[in-house]
């Protein structure tokens, strides 16, 4: 990491925070002229809450690591700065300071002094630590290091939280003028789902974050009730645009998918030929297109030093049958279908979740995904692996690993769910009974090679062969083969120079330390072990410490605590809401549509229960709601959803219903008691730090399991009742 682009990097942040400072002292509680309800404001405020929280953790998972991979981190900031403006909603409304902090954000991180170097160099300033397989992370703590990086993220922590807090003003403020709370409340959740199916919509398309934080800024204009305010917010676009722009060139250029930032460089000969598609993900090596065509290598024959039928891409099908039927997981650009189509294979099942990553197979110079054999599917793995029917002779885990993204509602990488004992399981299913399961993986760290090994050994009953694989044109990949019967063995008695090449590059992991292995309940791949990384404590006590700091400079919160019930009920609905979403991608993909599904699904139930409370109140006495609340928590916890037989779409519906219960039931208790809150601002207000407190509490998923979090949101839900039978007034 360079220490003078780093040391850049904070500098600037430090004066932009300043600058924020001086524009928005949280302390500050100059009063606002009282006005009439407004239903547009809420309905624009509330929309831009939505749409600005997706568009800013998208981006800042994309452009800095380390919030890619620290949970949720983006997320609990835009719940702190909302929180802390429902704290505020009496005060001035600090636009300015929240302009300033976005355009600030935007300047520290897409740094116009081409620092960025400094910023890649977070995660391993903080995460310096071998109990995480992160890219690039160091083996020591430098402690120098260390606190510079912490400074600057501490920074950038600042700044996102500011930019929420005017948002946070208004929608409280206007819940508090309308005609009825629920009914403002309602509005809020209407506009929110809005919000978060309009960003839905443009990352489908493709459109790119210039275009997502314009519309923030617009947005920000529109809400201005001053003329010059509204022109000044709106020309905040033009500079925004020019710090998000690309330059792209017919051979270098990039574009956003549903999923990630792809940035792709082609290199070519001398004469002009193509040599390679060098394809980065989220600044971060991914893949390369490459060919391997006998025509091609005749052609350049000093570029493949290795033999051909050594090379990863075509050693699975030295092991297979011949003419083999193949599924090919994490598909790509299409290098492993290349392979099968060469290999003679009689018909490839290509499973990618990326549209873009697939669009690009187009310029495979073998053009392999417009061969006649291969059948391409456009979806998550493990929802293909749910459906997909038997009689592969070869199953090829292509180099599926997503160090740099992370599914910003569920808690994982979007490829985890693949590599658990249930989806090998799943696998093992779909083979024939001398089928060949073929797993490649960069394995940096040897923990992960023995937890590959060892799911593999307790799936297939015995230990897999694995070998390493080197090129000098083609990727690197460990590889892991394995097959219920002997074909492995007959395979090797056949080929003696693929007998001797195994031997020669033969790796052993099962002889290392044992590390546990992950399932669908525990699915961190790139975690050691049962505990918390010391990087997810750094990242957590910086916001912490933050939300302590800002919160408590507010003169109200000095003087009476945030209600326990709306702080506890906050808390446990995040949890909640964790748990639908990643249950649900088990069975209908790990993806952003999924997430936004599932979201939007969760404030229609929200909706509905505001609906029941405004036209039957009398009938929810709290005993009831509450033994509904903790029966349909309890049947999540016990039902073996894994062990329900039927097709996943099925089972999928089924526990949709079935969290839809408690979903439910939380909606209406909120509802209840919101509705008669002295102060619907303080209740706004508790409830959304104590959705910061859940978000830090998701990582004790990273010790006990996903599952075990529905019994710390039951739990939360008690504080929820005791807090209600010694009820404080919130206001």
């Amino acid at each position: 990491m360079n220490w003078h682009l780093l040391g850049f990097s904070a500098a600037a942040a430090l004066l932009v925070s300043r600058r924020v400072l001086a524009n928005n002292r949280v302390g500050q509680s100059t009063p606002e002229p009282v006005r009439d309800w407004s239903v547009w404001r809420l309905a624009i405020a509330s929309f831009l809450t939505l749409f600005a929280e997706l568009a800013l953790i998208r981006w800042i998972g994309t452009e800095v690591r380390i919030f890619a991979y620290v949970k949720n981190l983006a997320l609990l900031l835009c719940f702190l700065g909302f929180g802390l403006g429902c704290a505020l909603a009496k005060s001035r409304i600090r636009w300015s300071g929240a302009a300033t902090a976005l355009l600030g954000l935007l300047m520290v991180v897409r740094q116009p002094w081409h620092a960025r170097r400094g910023l890649e160099g977070l995660s391993e300033a903080l995460g310096a630590a071998q109990d995480i397989q992160i890219w690039a992370t160091a083996t020591a703590r430098n402690w120098p290091r260390f606190l510079l990086a912490a400074a600057l993220i501490a920074l950038m922590l600042l700044l996102i939280t500011y930019i929420f807090i005017p948002f946070g003003q208004i929608v409280s403020r206007e819940i508090e003028l309308a005609p009825r709370r629920l009914l403002g409340y309602s509005w809020n959740l209407a506009a929110s789902l809005a919000g978060i199916l309009a960003f839905l919509a443009l990352s489908w398309e493709g459109l790119p974050p210039a275009v997502w934080l314009g519309i923030v800024f617009l947005g920000m204009a529109l809400l201005q009730s001053d003329r010059q305010q509204r022109i000044l917010l709106a020309t905040f676009v033009v500079p925004a645009v020019l710090l998000l722009h690309d330059v792209s060139t017919p051979f270098h250029f990039s574009f956003w998918t549903p999923y990630q930032q792809i940035e792709v460089q082609q290199l070519n000969f001398p004469d002009g030929e193509f040599q390679q598609l060098l394809v980065t993900v989220n600044h971060t090596g991914y893949q390369s297109i490459v060919n391997l065509s006998d025509e091609f290598l005749r052609r350049h024959p000093g570029l493949l030093t290795e033999p051909v039928n050594e090379n990863a891409y075509n050693l699975p099908f030295r092991f297979a049958a011949a003419s083999p039927r193949v599924l090919i997981v994490g598909s790509g650009t299409g290098n492993d279908v290349a392979g099968a189509v060469r290999n003679g294979s009689r018909a490839v099942d290509a499973v990618e979740i990326d549209p873009v990553i697939l669009s690009l197979g187009a310029r495979h110079p073998e053009r392999p995904y417009q061969s006649p054999l291969v059948s391409a599917h456009l979806t998550d793995a493990r929802a293909f692996l749910k459906r997909a029917k038997g009689d592969y002779d070869l199953a090829i885990f292509g180099l599926l690993d997503s160090h740099t993204q992370l599914s910003d509602y569920s808690n994982m990488r979007i490829d985890n769910f693949v590599y658990t004992e249930e989806s090998l399981r799943e696998v093992k299913q779909l083979l024939k009974p001398d089928g060949v399961l073929f797993l490649k993986f960069q394995v940096n760290q040897l923990w992960l090679g023995r937890r590959l090994a060892e799911m593999l050994n307790d799936v297939f009953g015995k230990p897999p062969m694995v070998f390493a694989a080197d090129s000098s044109y083609t990727a690197v990949a460990m590889c892991f083969v394995i097959s219920s019967s002997t074909q492995l063995q007959d395979r090797l008695a056949a080929d003696p120079r693929l007998r001797e090449f195994v031997t020669r590059n033969r790796r052993e992991f099962l002889n290392m330390p044992p590390v546990p292995v992950t399932t669908d309940d525990w699915p961190y791949l790139y975690q050691q072990g049962h505990w918390i990384p010391g990087i997810f404590f750094s990242v957590s006590l910086l916001v912490v410490l933050l939300a302590l700091f800002l919160y408590w400079q507010i003169p109200e919160a000095r003087r009476r605590a945030p209600s326990l019930f709306f702080f506890s009920m906050g808390a446990g609905f995040l949890l909640l809401e964790t748990q639908v979403i990643s249950r649900l991608a088990l069975y209908f993909g790990t993806t952003w549509q999924v997430n936004g599904i599932v979201v939007g699904a969760i404030l229609v139930a929200l909706l509905i229960s505001n609906a029941v409370i405004e036209k039957l109140p009398r009938v929810w006495p709290r005993w009831w709601t509450f033994a509904g609340l903790f029966g349909g928590l309890l049947l999540a916890y016990v039902i073996p959803f894994g062990r329900i037989p039927g097709s996943a779409a099925f089972v999928g519906w089924l526990a949709a219903g079935l969290f839809a219960i408690p979903v439910f039931f939380a909606g209406i208790l909120f509802a209840s008691e919101f509705r008669a809150a002295e102060s619907p601002s303080a209740a706004l207000a508790a409830n959304m730090l104590g959705a910061v407190v859940g978000g830090l509490l998701e990582n004790v998923s990273l010790i006990t399991g996903m599952r075990a979090l529905l019994i710390v949101a039951i739990g939360l839900y008690c504080f929820a009742g005791f807090a209600l039978r010694n009820p404080v007034p919130v206001g």
